[in-house]
């Protein structure tokens, strides 16, 4: 069939061919390949076929294959941020476009995130023209202390977003968590023991055998005293069989220990913190569990009192301690994970506290997040093998400065545009009729 004809039968399907990735090489360029490593001068990356096959210094170019002079800007992989709320939210006050929450529905744990996932969405833009090439997506809110299961997505133009559905189970196990589950801690080690109880009986009884246990016509009997809708129970059998993560949502040091008592109670449980506020005070237990911790980044306030430890040296503490800690919770405006993680290289060098190397910054958003998916072995870092998703920045990114020149995802390169720049360049410039009718007087 010609390239016409495969044209015409696209378009009549709804919707046109997505774009073929790009070989090409960047030279000239201040390389970070994202693992922790120090920035190369003149360093270079080649990707061919949306992967990335080579970079670092002294990297030959292949024939035939588009180069792409920095100039001596800085190259880095795509930032890759977790956990957010991009794809689920257009504007936030207004519900009709908010599918974040689902607290009046019967279901928690079997929630699918990846269903309500939009490749249009406005942040989504956004955070691509920052620098965000990948993100965990994760549900907010049920009536349940979990929230149910979130999705790795992509941010590239096109409407194939979900890189991995179900990606994780989202849980609440602090304040959040005690609220839902009747008022108090007690409450929430009541449900979530009888939920993992529920879903490993379940799954003895061969209900967690096939694609889906859920949808066997043969479904086996349950106990009459079970508390967990049959979708809901179904849904975190894999969570203890160890087939899926679960993201549990924890400040406190207590709460953070009583997660960890979890992982000893169930071997087979692939745990990940989010938050963390007082991990510093429980770190060496933390180092010692090899748990990933998606930290949030630069809490010094104890707004709630399961953060009265808060401190800004938090996440370096716990890097120090030897702690799997990454940058996480980015539920407001993902693109500024770049400037939190600069801020922690700034912290390192105020006498008393504890920050980040440059390198250790960067890999805490770009390839730390990726390993806590999981999927450091697919994105997050410039090694070879990885997903093409390189992104041009004309300064030190870690830099509040510093912009994105272009980017490219799985070797692709994708649009800049979008409402906010727009903005800004009909407003950079004011002329006659440019300006909204409330400027003239």
């Amino acid at each position: 069939m010609s390239a016409l004809r495969l044209t015409l039968a696209a378009l009549l399907c709804g919707g046109a061919a997505p774009a073929l990735a790009d070989d090409f090489a960047v030279t000239n360029a201040v390389l970070a390949i994202g693992d922790g490593s120090a920035p190369i001068q003149n360093g270079t990356v080649v990707v061919r076929a949306g992967k990335v096959v080579a970079a670092g210094a002294g990297v030959a170019v292949p024939a035939g294959v588009r180069v792409i002079d920095a100039q001596g800007q800085w190259v880095t992989p795509g930032l890759v941020v977790a956990v957010t709320d991009l794809g689920l939210r257009d504007v936030e006050a207004v519900d009709d476009s908010n599918d974040t929450e689902a607290d009046k529905s019967p279901f928690s744990a079997a929630l699918d995130i990846s269903a309500a996932i939009n490749p249009d969405d406005l942040p989504i833009q956004i955070s691509r023209a920052g620098g965000v090439t990948r993100s965990a997506v994760a549900p907010l809110d049920t009536d349940s202390i979990f929230a149910g299961q979130g999705a790795v997505i992509d941010l590239g133009a096109d409407p194939d977003a979900v890189t991995a559905p179900r990606a994780f189970q989202y849980v609440e196990l602090g304040e959040a968590g005690a609220k839902k589950a009747g008022g108090g801690r007690v409450a929430v080690q009541a449900a979530l023991r009888n939920a993992f109880a529920e879903a490993r009986e379940l799954a003895r009884r061969g209900g967690g055998q096939g694609a889906d246990p859920r949808l066997q016509d043969a479904a086996p009997e349950r106990p009459g005293d079970a508390l967990l809708n049959r979708f809901d129970a179904a849904a975190l059998v894999p969570v203890v069989t160890g087939k899926q993560p679960l993201y549990a949502h924890v400040e406190r040091a207590a709460d953070i220990r009583m997660a960890l008592g979890l992982k000893r109670e169930y071997p087979a449980l692939k745990l990940v913190l989010v938050g963390a506020t007082e991990g510093w005070m429980v770190a060496s237990e933390l180092a010692a569990s090899g748990v990933p911790v998606l930290a949030t980044p630069l809490n010094d306030l104890p707004d709630r009192f399961e953060q009265l430890g808060a401190t800004q040296s938090n996440v370096g503490r716990m890097a120090k301690a030897g702690v799997k800690v990454s940058l996480g919770a980015f539920f407001d405006q993902p693109r500024y994970a770049p400037q939190y993680a600069g801020n922690l290289v700034a912290l390192g060098k105020l006498p008393g506290a504890s920050g980040l190397s440059w390198g250790q910054a960067l890999a805490a958003i770009t390839s730390g997040p990726a390993e806590a998916l999981g999927m450091g072995d697919k994105f997050g870092s410039l090694k070879p093998g990885r997903a093409g998703d390189v992104v041009i920045w004309d300064g030190d990114p870690l830099e509040a400065s510093s912009g994105v020149v272009r980017v490219f995802i799985d070797g692709v390169e994708q649009p800049l545009s979008n409402h906010q720049t727009k903005l800004r360049d009909r407003y950079k410039v004011p002329v006659e009729g440019a300006l909204p009718k409330a400027y003239e007087w």
